[in-house]
This record gives structure tokens, sequence and C-alpha cells, in this order.
């Protein structure tokens, strides 16, 4: 909990300091209101004493009440302000953390948890300094002045006083053994609702065509249902608790008052108003005392779930990232798009096999390297390898001759052009959407080509606002083809020197695959392609294709060396097309 305090900016550490100063001036006129309470007491019942000098010791207790009522205002804004700086820049690193994570970091988490920890678990934290500066600043700084001022009053008012506190101490504790463990389950069952929901807002379509709407409520209700119960656990808790401080509260002052009538009925009449003055002191203090004690009840509620959530971001921001960048740039490496494997193997984190196993090929500047090979047989693991998504356990993936772990991440990415298995798209227009990310090259001027390369003019002239017309969040008012069209668009426009199209042409129609790549094949005729497909129509006509079975590379050649020695691809190639249609 303290470290993730550490990221406080500089100027919150002197808004603290700010609160400090105003929270002791609330805290001594706090405790200086008893005292005047005492004087008027004493005025009262003593004759001769004029009603100004009343009004007078009245007026100091007002603008004590006044000055405790600003400087509380002046400590909330502050709170507040430093709450909110502290929670926007802990968002940010959050932020920032989770791009720089490779797939690996990505798949330990899991999306819908990292988008807890970015939301829900950094509001305990806010709200944790809101609600607690105040009472960890104030409560024992209170405490222990009014301990102070009472320590000299009258020993059985000061056991009855020590009673209530000791009390209120077994209950906390008691409190907090049993709420911790839940708060823990609650901030894992909300990870699981905000995934159960992610899954049923996406997958509404499939979702509706099965029927299955009965099916997920299930999923949804016993999650939700295991975290309503969570919550009522907590909430029950903390209901028992807050009758149980405020009998405490009033047993104490029951307690004062009850002493405080034995020791005034034995006293002299000459102790009785000294006696009596005392008393009303001393509840006032005792009061303060237990009120101190109270604050840091609400505290100790807040701190285990706060406590959670703090562990929770600080895993996040503490998990070291398996993909870092190199020392070099490279800016102007010699062999533009370039790209070998050298005896590469990789395996998945926590894996005990090899997924890829001692994979070598080279793709020259300009050529076109095809992938195909059976579902799961690593095709997308292997091209994951070269932005350096993942990194090869071993062997060695080079671009222009260079080991990829020797650039920076932003350099070699610069260099690619990558279209992912699912097209994906953000909100915003077309243009925003082709024109993506940083480029060496002016991606504005090339936007328009790009679009026309791709094969998405038609569509897109056709949209309200053409060029600039609204793209929905995911390219949900958008077809299936035409997302794939404007991803491949927009891997164009960076001029890059490597294009690598994942599965990119899957849903497309025959005629717009072979227009689209021969309009590659026109347009980007210096950079190298990788292309991944299932389709034989699709990969036919590239310089060399690669076949890949469970992992190991089964053949390598042109399309018509394969079907001659490869009997993997001619297996593929006979179950989508008839023995002419390949010839």
């Amino acid at each position: 909990m303290i470290q993730i305090f550490k990221k406080l900016r500089k100027s919150d550490w002197l808004y603290i300091a700010v609160a400090i100063v105003f929270i002791a001036a609330q805290v001594w006129l706090d405790l200086k209101m008893p005292d005047y309470m005492s004087e008027i007491t004493t005025l009262v019942q003593t004759p001769g004493n004029e009603m100004r000098d009343v009004l007078l010791a009245g007026g100091k207790m007002l603008v004590c009440a006044l000055g405790s009522l600003v400087s509380a205002v002046v400590v909330s804004v502050l709170a507040a302000r430093i709450a909110t700086d502290f929670g926007a820049d802990l968002r940010s690193s959050l932020y920032y953390k989770v791009l720089s994570f490779s797939k690996a970091e990505i798949g330990k988490f899991s999306t819908a948890s990292l988008i807890t920890r970015t939301t829900n678990d950094i509001m305990q934290v806010q709200m944790l300094i809101i609600m607690g500066m105040q009472s960890i600043i104030k409560a024992p700084m209170m405490g222990t002045w009014a301990i102070i001022k009472i320590a000299d009053k009258n020993e059985t008012w000061t056991l009855s006083t020590a009673i209530a506190v000791i009390c209120l101490l077994i209950i906390v504790i008691l409190a907090i053994a049993l709420m911790f463990p839940k708060f823990r389950k609650v901030q894992i069952m909300t990870d699981d609702l905000n995934r159960i929901t992610r899954e049923n807002l996406n997958g509404i379509r499939v979702i509706r065509a099965y029927n299955a709407e009965e099916y997920q409520q299930k999923k949804f209700d016993f999650t939700n249902n295991n975290l309503t119960k969570a919550h009522l656990f907590t909430g029950r808790v903390s209901a028992f608790m807050m009758p149980t401080i405020q009998m405490i509260m009033s047993g104490l002052s029951l307690a004062i008052y009850w002493i405080g009538a034995a020791l005034i009925n034995d006293a002299g009449m000459t102790e009785k108003i000294g006696l009596f003055s005392d008393m009303i002191v001393f509840s006032q203090y005792a009061m303060q005392v237990v009120m101190a004690f109270m604050m840091l009840v609400m505290l100790f509620i807040m701190l285990p779930r706060a406590s959670v959530s703090a562990k929770r971001i600080l895993e996040v921001l503490n998990t070291e990232v398996s993909v870092v960048d190199g020392n070099e740039e490279y800016k102007k490496s010699v062999g533009t798009g370039e790209i070998e494997f050298r005896n590469v193997s990789f395996r998945y984190p926590d894996s005990d096999t090899d997924v890829i196993h001692n994979i070598s090929f080279k793709a020259n500047k300009g050529e076109t390297v095809a992938i195909i090979g059976s579902t799961g047989s690593g095709k997308t693991t292997l091209i994951d390898l070269i932005p350096r998504f993942y990194d090869a356990t071993d062997g060695e993936v080079l671009v222009n001759g260079i080991n990829v772990k020797n650039y920076k991440l932003k350099t070699l990415r610069n260099k690619i052009g990558y279209v992912s298995q699912k097209a994906t798209l953000f909100s915003g227009t077309v243009r925003s959407n082709v024109v993506f990310g940083e480029s060496e090259h002016n991606a504005e001027q090339n936007f328009v080509e790009s679009v026309f390369t791709a094969q998405a003019a038609d569509f897109v002239e056709r949209m309200e606002n053409g060029y600039d017309g609204a793209i929905a969040q995911e390219g949900s008012n958008l077809s299936g083809g035409q997302k794939q069209r404007l991803s491949i668009a927009r891997a164009v426009c960076r001029r890059p020197e490597i294009l690598i199209f994942d599965d990119s042409f899957s849903a497309l129609d025959y005629k717009t695959d072979r227009t689209l790549r021969q309009n590659l094949n026109r347009d980007c005729d210096r950079a190298t392609k990788l292309i991944v497909a299932q389709r034989i129509g699709t990969i036919r006509d590239a310089d060399r294709i690669i076949v890949l079975d469970e992992g190991r590379m089964a053949g390598y050649g042109s399309h018509r060396e394969l079907m001659n020695n490869c009997e993997v691809y001619k297996q593929i190639a006979y179950s989508q097309l008839s023995k002419e249609e390949l010839e």
C-alpha cells in the first residue's frame, strides 16, 4: 500500500503539507470549544456575572466552530484534488504499462481484469485518499490531544473512556478479520462479471442466433449473485459496526454523567460547580476521543478493499515486460524489407512443448512468401515473431540482416504494415482509421491511393461524407469484407518495407481477392509480403510457399514444386480445388 503512494506528484505532497496545517487548525479549534463551554458553565452558575461575559464566550465558540468549518472545507477540497491527480496519474501509468505488454503479459492478466484494475481498483484507492486523508491525519492528532487534556481529570472518568476505546478496537479488529478475505474475492468476481458482460455484448448475434439467452443469463446471474452475496456480507458487518459504535458512545456519555452525578452528590457545596464544569468538559473531550476512533474505524472499513486494489494495481505496474527495446534504431539498414528465420523455435509461456520447431527460410525484398497449413499449425504464431508480439525461444528472426531483438520496437514496427487475423477498426472516420499511427512516409498523401489499392473505394465513396464517413466502434456498421479491406488499406498507407497479412483475405470473394492481390503486386512491388491464408487460390501465385504441419516445415517452394513433392500441400490443394483447376 505504501509503495503505491510513492507515485504521488511533488505538488501533491505540497498539498498534503497544507492540508496537515489546516487539519491541525481544525483539531485545535474543535478542542478549544469545550474550554469555552466550561467557561460558560462556570459563568452561568456563579452569581454576579454579566450576560455580556456569557455572550463573549459564546461568540468565541461560534468563531471556533466557523473556523473549524472553513478548515474542514479546505481539507476536503485539497483531498479531492490530491485524489483526482493521483487517480489520473495512476490510470495513465497503467495504460502505458499495458501498451508495453506483449501478448504473453496480456494473456497472463486477461483483458477483463486489466479493465477492472484500470477503473474499479483505482477508484477504490481514490476513495481511500478522499475519505482517509482526514481520518489518518486528524484522528491520531485529535485522539492524542484530547487524551492529554483529560489525563489529569478524574481517574474513574478516564477509566470509562479507556474501556470504551478498547471495546471499539476489538470491534474493528473483528470486522477487518471478517471483511478482508471477502474484499479480495469481490475484486476477482468483478473481473468475472466484466468478462461475462463483454462476452455477451460482443457475441450478442451468436447468442440470439442459437437462442442461448437463458444459458448466458444463468452464467451472468451466477457470478452476479456471488458478487451480491459478498457485498451483502461486508455490508452487514458494516451495518453491525455502526450501531455498536453508537451504543458505545452513548454508553460512555451515560457513564460519564452517572459517575459525575455520584461525584457531585458526594462533594461539598464549594466543589459542586467545579465538578459539574469538569464533567461537561470531560464529556466533550471523551466524545472527541471516541470520534477520533470512529474516523479510524471508517478508514479501517475502506482500507482492506483499497489494499487489495492497490496490490492488484502494483501487480500490473511491477510486471516485467518480456519484449523490451533494443539498443539501436537502424533507420538506414541495408537490404530493405529482407526477412530471415534461422532455426527458429517458439513455445508459449508456461508451456512445456514448442509450438514452432526449427523453422528456417528467407524472404528477399519485393518477394511474396505465403504460409499455409492446418488450423493450429502455428501460422499466426510464426508471423507474430517478426513485429515481436512474442520473442523467439530459440534461433534468430532477422529483418534486413539484423536480429529483431536489437531494434528499438518503434523503429522495427515502423517498417511493418500488419493486418491481423481479426479485422480491427476504431470508432472515428474512414480517414482516421486508414491514416493511423506513425509513419516514416506521408500517410495523408497516400490515403486515397491506399483505399483504391485495397479495393475499398467502391463502398467508401457511397458512404455519407465519403472518405470522412463515420466508422462505429469495432466497425460494426461495416461488413466483414469491408472491414478487412480498410484494414489492408491502413497497412498499405504506411508504405512499409514489409507487409504481413494474417488470413486477411478470408472474407473477400474470389474476384475481389484476386484484384486486390494484383493491386498489391503493382502498388507495393518494393515491399516484402508475407501472406497467411487458408485458400490455395490466394497463395498459389506467391514466389514461395511455406507449408506448416504441427509447427514444423513440411514443405517449401513454389506452388508447382509443392504439388510435386509435398503430400501435405497436395492434400490441402485437392480438398479445395479440382485437378483441372489446379493445373
